[in-house]
């Protein structure tokens, strides 16, 4: 089967971005089961090949498919001209400009299907808003460039998938937006992800509102009757296989241990908790529903500027969102 080719932006130039790109792709792993293009600076790279003495050679390419396989290469798409004397470990506007311009061209790649997924190194806010570019983070950036409306943020661990129906919102609000039709529209989301990756009838959980999902009236305003099982049904008349809601406390061991594919999580800790527990080097940020069956996936870490440029930067984040990324590109 043809390795699928990952597109990698190498994010805010002046963090660890390039750093931990640099060591992930020095070692032959990720070559097992893909092909890695980074969408970047070249010169950014070879300084940071010095820093490291990983030895690799970067070579400039202008098509993904020049790219190939090979751990002593950097195949390197040269976007904009960062100053070569940009420092690490500071706010740059620049910076934050070509961190922009590096997934723009990630996804125009992407739409036109030149390569398989993308996969971010982290930006930092204050530098892309500073460059004029008014976007909370990479997922609106990717909502807005691929014109998605219907999105939503899956995290992936060790043997746990978990999808979200809200993320960033106060808990009263969360409850709030958790309508049967955002129910409806994330299972139907789950389901065609890892459908397109290649999981035959996906089976998928959802988390109860309340604890023990509401236990038939006990514990909340019947949240889970309104709220859920409605978009529950709408799924299961699509013969998508979900089942729900169930207590959380429960649900997520029952994932764990194999009984289901991925967890539909109510609100931001509900769901971010258990996947942190097992560890943040192995949880990886997915972005799921993106027009033009774009695949994102993304280090559960930021720019890390106070250690940026002084080679301690841990590559694991990346080595696990780019194992997820070949998993998730389509089949």
């Amino acid at each position: 089967m043809t390795k699928p080719v990952i597109g990698i932006t190498m994010g805010d130039a002046a963090g660890v971005g390039p750093e931990i790109i640099v060591k992930a792709l020095a070692g032959p792993s990720v070559y097992d089961y893909c092909t890695p293009v980074v969408i970047g600076d070249t010169g950014r790279l070879e300084d940071v090949i010095k820093i490291t003495g990983t030895g690799q050679t970067v070579v400039s390419i202008s098509e993904p498919s020049e790219a190939k396989a090979d751990p002593a290469v950097i195949y390197c798409i040269q976007v904009g001209n960062l100053d070569p004397g940009l420092l690490f470990g500071q706010l740059s506007f620049e910076a934050g400009k070509h961190a922009f311009l590096y997934l723009e061209k990630a996804v125009q790649l992407a739409m036109a299907k030149r390569i398989d997924a993308i996969c971010t190194a982290p930006l930092n806010k204050e530098a892309l808003q500073g460059a004029g570019y008014n976007y909370p983070g990479h997922t609106e950036i990717l909502a807005d460039l691929t014109g998605t409306e219907d999105y939503s943020m899956m995290l992936s661990a060790p043997n746990l998938k978990v999808i979200h129906l809200t993320t960033h919102l106060g808990l009263k609000d969360a409850i709030e937006a958790i309508t049967p039709e955002r129910t409806y529209n994330v299972i139907r989301l789950a389901h065609h992800t890892l459908s397109k990756a290649g999981v035959t009838q996906p089976k998928i959980a959802v988390c109860g509102i309340n604890p023990h999902a509401g236990e038939n009236g006990l514990f909340g305003y019947g949240e889970e009757e309104k709220q859920l099982l409605p978009g529950i049904q709408k799924a299961q008349e699509e013969d998508i296989h979900v089942e729900g809601p169930y207590p959380a406390d429960t649900l997520f061991f029952r994932a764990g241990r194999g009984d289901f594919d991925v967890v539909v999580a109510c609100y931001h800790d509900q769901g971010h908790a258990p996947v942190k527990v097992l560890g943040l080097e192995a949880g990886v940020n997915i972005t799921v529903g993106l027009n033009y069956g774009v695949i994102r996936t993304s280090v559960d870490h930021g720019t890390a500027f106070d250690i940026a440029g002084k080679n301690i930067a841990d590559e694991r984040s990346l080595l696990e969102a780019l194992t997820i990324a070949a998993e998730l590109a389509p089949k």
